[in-house]
Formats: structure tokens, sequence, C-alpha cells
């Protein structure tokens, strides 16, 4: 049950982002605080793939590489369209939005890795779009 600390060690780093990130581009470009936050997430990886010996060289031309290159296409253009529209929205919206994501992924591992769809799991997913829905255009 390891998963479940660091989940919550996440939820609680990243719920900070988003604030920190909109305050940052009140004075600055979207894109270089994109490149300076995202530049210290990938030299942190690097260090601790570094220092923990892990594959780095065989994990790039592994078989399952192009899922690692189609994630990271779909990491990089996410994590710059959320920069921009924070930049230019509310967090109060685009936050909820963004964790949109969440629900979306769950249901992608239903229909494509042949999770379990249970009631609750369905009921949660079907809320979270509620929430969202009445958080962003609630008034």
């Amino acid at each position: 049950m390891q998963y479940l600390r660091y989940a919550l060690v996440a939820l609680v780093a990243y719920a900070a982002v988003a604030p920190l990130t909109k305050v940052a581009m009140r004075d600055l470009p979207a894109d270089s605080v994109a490149l300076v936050t995202n530049g210290m997430l990938a030299i942190a990886t690097l260090a601790l793939v570094l220092a923990t010996d892990r594959p780095l060289l065989a994990a790039l031309t592994h078989e399952r590489a192009p899922y690692i290159y189609a994630a990271g296409a779909c990491l990089t253009i996410g994590i710059l369209a959320y920069y921009r529209a924070l930049a230019a929205g509310p967090v109060s919206i685009v936050v909820p939005i963004f964790g949109l994501s969440l629900s979306a992924s769950s249901a992608l591992g239903i229909v494509f890795l042949e999770e379990t769809l249970m009631v609750p799991k369905g009921a949660g997913i079907a809320l979270a779009v509620v929430a969202v829905f009445s958080t962003t255009f609630g008034g």
C-alpha cells in the first residue's frame, strides 16, 4: 500500500502547483514558467534515475518504448496547454477542468486496459464530471 502514501504526497504537492504557477505568471510568460518548473522535474528525475541505477538506455529501446514516447508527447501537449490556460484564466475554472483528466484516465483504463468497471467506480466518474461542471459553471 506504499502507493497510497505516494498518492497523498502527490496530492498535497500538486495542489500547490496551480496557485504558485498563477502567481508566477502575473509577471512571467507561461512558456518560461513551464520550462523552469518542468525543467526542475526533468533534472530531479534524471538525478533519481542515475542515483538509483535505473536502466535508462534500455528503456529508450525497449519494445514498449513507443508508449513512453507517446505518453511524453501527450504530457508535453497537456502541460503546455495547462500552463497557457492558467495564464489566461482563473485557477478555480482551469484546475477543475484539467482535473477531469483523472476521470478520463480511469475511463481509458477501463476501455483499453480492461480494468473492471463496477457501479461505485462508474458513479464516481459521473459524479466527478458533475462536480467539475458545478464548480466551473455553477456561478
